[in-house]
């Protein structure tokens, strides 16, 4: 399947726009001036983007801890998500959500989330309301590895079967669940899972940007088309912690650098479309240099940014006490 210009660039400039998003929370985050935790997504840009490049305003998606690339897949606002880690005023979420928390259900992000597994009986809820609207809409959860393993995770992937969702259960498979190996706190296999709910398995290079766009617009379609929810397991690595001043001692030395060098997933994009014809150097380093910019601009603006204010504490929840 060809995929148009304009799409192409546009996943780039997703996955470059993560890219150099997080690399600066990781500059930033040492200085103690961002407050909470960070939990940063590089190396796996071309899963979010991969996957919500088939998605509108009206699809749902719900994210993890590690949720700043699912948002700016899902188009939520750069200078918004910045403000909002910074905890300021002018944050999508009014500076009260910060990194772990961010939403805007404008975009069909129906948020981050800090409870591991949290994010599964969400998007069941969504695409339930999806299947009795009528609205041709599908709802996605992003889950890792390790809340493959959560209650909450395997009841969805039941109830979504028995009520024929328009789901699709996306497992960002980077290896580890925290600092715990896959291997050894996953039983058996992912496809083994979805097989137990009578659910398609579909899994790919979470490395590779075309291998994720092909299998997540098959699962995607099928899931659209009403035939019930999907599994897309998707193999990929985090270039950082699990969380920023995580020294991943669990790791073996070398293992990142070997990522970096052979399987980073902008660096396949860029070789595979410019050798092909399909986009010209100069238009991907165009890209490169706005992305810069506009970092470099949302993190100007959340510093300059107010503080919320004492008196909205307990604006925007659900319960007042």
């Amino acid at each position: 399947m060809q995929i148009a210009r304009e799409t192409l660039l546009q996943s780039y400039r997703a996955m470059r726009t993560i890219r150099a998003f997080e690399e600066r929370l990781h500059v930033e985050f040492a200085t103690g001036e961002i407050p909470g935790f960070v939990h940063l997504y590089c190396g796996e840009e071309a899963s979010a983007v991969g996957v919500c490049a088939h998605l509108t305003d009206n699809d749902t998606i719900a994210s993890t801890h590690r949720g700043h690339g699912h948002c700016i897949a899902k188009g939520v606002d750069v200078g918004g998500m910045m403000a909002e880690i910074y905890g300021r005023q002018t944050g999508v979420c009014r500076g009260k959500g910060g990194s772990m928390h961010i939403a805007d259900l404008s975009k069909g992000m129906l948020g981050a989330n800090g409870i591991v597994g949290g994010g599964p009986p969400l998007i069941c809820g969504a695409a339930l309301s999806h299947k009795t609207l009528k609205d041709n809409g599908v709802a996605i959860a992003f889950y890792g590895d390790g809340a493959s393993n959560e209650g909450f995770t395997l009841e969805s992937l039941n109830l979504a079967s028995v009520w024929k969702l328009p789901a699709v259960f996306v497992v960002e498979d980077n290896g580890y669940g925290e600092a715990t190996g896959a291997s050894y706190a996953c039983a058996g296999t992912q496809k083994d899972r979805a097989a137990g709910f009578g659910m398609p398995y579909m899994e790919c290079d979470g490395t590779d940007f075309f291998s994720v766009y092909e299998t997540a617009r098959e699962a995607i379609d099928y899931a659209r088309s009403g035939k019930g929810p999907v599994m897309l397991h998707v193999h990929l690595s985090r270039w950082y912690g699990h969380f920023e001043g995580d020294a991943m001692t669990y790791r073996v030395a070398g293992e990142v650098a070997e990522q970096k060098e052979h399987h980073d997933c902008l660096k396949h994009f860029r070789e595979r479309v410019t050798s092909a014809g399909l986009l010209e150097a100069t238009a991907l380093d165009d890209i490169d240099a706005a992305v810069a910019d506009e970092i470099e601009s949302s993190v100007i603006a959340a510093k300059a940014a107010p503080w919320p204010e004492d008196s909205a504490l307990m604006a925007d929840v659900y319960v007042k006490y």
